[in-house]
């Protein structure tokens, strides 16, 4: 997916700049260790969104996030809360149109982005101006929609799913969403019925109550990092795939996932696994 069309705040401009994004998974047999996370000699898939910035000189700009957490769960080595959404391998796009080679059609492509950008602005009133009502959701998503979330919060399905099982928990823990925009920068673009966000950092709240991921409310701010991708169908969106930098979070609030994992895993052995042929 790549366009010129670009999105600052809340004002939209043109920009000399071509961004490509591309998401999927990366896969193999998990044979030997990786960042302390134990081997399983199984099949591993590692989840990835990589977002590429290019000037005629080649590319300028590398913002990427690899779901490391994702690997964790399956060598059983994750150390911190369970996810409230349902975890594994996230399908590609339902309408199978998800590689796009020709140019864009600029029209489509500017609707789509108005969809996108109409969703987050009312999707930000709430809570500060208004109850759940005041996000209009059900007039920018599809009944059916699919939201496809990062390993530690999972994949959620409808309205509902959504709501129950990532916005209330998020909106509980942080009800200030959306109102520290001066410390965020974020970058829309969009591809006839695709639109894009990267975000470095995207959001900035307050960490005052609990219910997200498990984690205590420590009264601090912080700010997370997410690269974006949605679907839009029927003029609604239909699938969402979003991953976050979840392991940056826990270390701005001091804590130390890895050394956890370490705790967690100390009795298991940490070397290479040889698969059965290698023995001979």
């Amino acid at each position: 997916m790549h366009c010129r069309l670009c999105h600052h705040s809340a004002d939209t401009v043109e920009q000399d700049n071509i961004w490509l994004g591309c998401c999927g998974y990366y896969c193999g047999t998990f044979s030997t260790p990786f960042l302390d996370i134990p081997p399983t000699g199984q099949f591993v898939h590692m989840r990835f969104h990589e977002f590429y910035r290019l000037s005629d000189e080649g590319v300028i700009e590398i913002q990427a996030i690899w779901d490391i957490p994702e690997v964790m769960m399956q060598a059983g080595a994750w150390p911190m809360a369970p996810s409230l959404g349902r975890e594994g391998l996230v399908p590609p796009p339902a309408s199978c149109d998800g590689i796009k080679l020709t140019d864009p059609d600029e029209e489509q492509s500017r609707r789509s982005l108005e969809r996108v950008l109409s969703m987050l602005n009312d999707l930000q009133r709430h809570p500060n101006e208004g109850g759940p009502e005041i996000m209009q959701m059900s007039d920018h998503w599809h009944r059916n929609m699919s939201w496809y979330g990062p390993a530690g919060i999972g994949t959620c399905r409808g309205l509902n799913g959504f709501r129950n099982w990532h916005q209330i928990p998020f909106l509980n823990a942080m009800p200030d969403r959306g109102q520290h925009s001066e410390n965020t920068q974020c970058h829309f673009f969009s591809h006839d019925n695709y639109v894009a966000v990267t975000g470095w950092p995207n959001m900035c709240q307050t960490l005052t109550n609990d219910g997200w991921l498990g984690i205590a409310p420590s009264g601090k701010n912080i700010t997370l990092r997410s690269l974006d991708f949605w679907r839009i169908e029927d003029r609604k969106i239909a699938e969402n795939w979003v991953l976050v930098d979840l392991l940056d979070v826990f270390n701005q609030l001091g804590v130390d996932v890895f050394a956890r994992l370490k705790e967690f895993n100390k009795a298991r052995p940490t070397g290479p696994i040889l698969m059965p042929q290698e023995r001979l």
